[in-house]
């Protein structure tokens, strides 16, 4: 679930210095509620609820590029004040009630295959295609190009204003995947489901090698940053750490990965 935010994560940062989603979590925990409602246990009613769920999420990426882009508000304050209105909106939808996901969903969230997790497959397979796109196409070219340098991307003929706001949307959709297959391996939604994957999703970029100031991406780099994240939370829970201690230290993590490539930047 980390590396599916943080995929989304991962190509908003790319676009430059300052672009970031903060509204992940409130977008998982929307997406999870309204896909449970939509379905609400009924098999027949899956992909109704994944449309949904993902409709939603697709609203939610053009609601925070009209904040960043219409109104000119800097995407860190326009994300978190979106997230507000995207929480309150899924309390105000869910009411607090947790609706068991239909069983094709809770299977394929729960199934193993020898050993091996089919959501994780699932993964795999949507980090390979964003992987792609990021080297194969012209989207993905624009990506890197306008985090190392808008200007020079805009007289390139990149269109700037159309790669990040499919970016944000990209991002919101991920989200609203995340949010889907959770409620599916968790047992339903719950409106507290996405607080973890706000740190997480930072946490897995930056220590993945993704550049902070933007222009470079690296989805290897989040898959191997998001199996440090658990091991080293599951050393920390042996040794009986509190949540707090865990917070802690991921943010230590990343202060650290960050100073190490201002100064690797600074080099050369």
């Amino acid at each position: 679930f980390s590396i599916i935010v943080g995929l989304g994560q991962m190509m908003v940062i790319t676009t430059g210095t300052g672009n970031v989603d903060l509204s992940i979590p409130a977008t998982i925990t929307l997406s999870g509620v309204v896909a449970m409602k939509v379905m609400d246990t009924n098999s027949d009613l899956l992909l109704l609820g994944i449309a949904a769920a993902l409709g939603v999420s697709f609203l939610v990426g053009i609601f925070n590029y009209a904040l960043i882009r219409l109104l000119r508000i800097p995407p860190i304050i326009a994300t978190l004040s979106a997230s507000f209105l995207i929480l309150s909106t899924a309390i105000y939808f869910g009411h607090g009630i947790r609706i068991k996901p239909p069983a094709p969903l809770d299977n394929f969230a729960t199934t193993r295959i020898l050993g091996i997790p089919l959501a994780s497959v699932f993964v795999l397979a949507l980090s390979i295609i964003l992987a792609v796109v990021i080297k194969r196409t012209i989207y993905g070219r624009a990506v890197v190009a306008i985090g190392q340098n808008p200007r020079a991307a805009w007289l390139a003929g990149f269109n700037v204003d159309q790669t990040r706001f499919i970016t944000y949307v990209l991002s919101a959709l991920l989200s609203g995947v995340c949010g889907i297959l959770l409620s599916g391996f968790s047992g339903g939604a719950a409106l507290n489901m996405g607080e973890e994957f706000l740190l997480a999703s930072i946490a897995v970029v930056v220590i993945g090698g993704t550049s902070v100031a933007g222009g470079r991406a690296s989805v290897p780099g989040i898959w191997g940053a998001a199996l440090f994240m658990y091991l080293l939370v599951t050393m920390l829970n042996t040794f009986g750490a509190s949540a707090g201690v865990r917070l802690i230290m991921t943010g230590l993590i990343i202060i650290t990965v960050i100073i190490l490539a201002a100064e690797k930047n600074q080099a050369r």
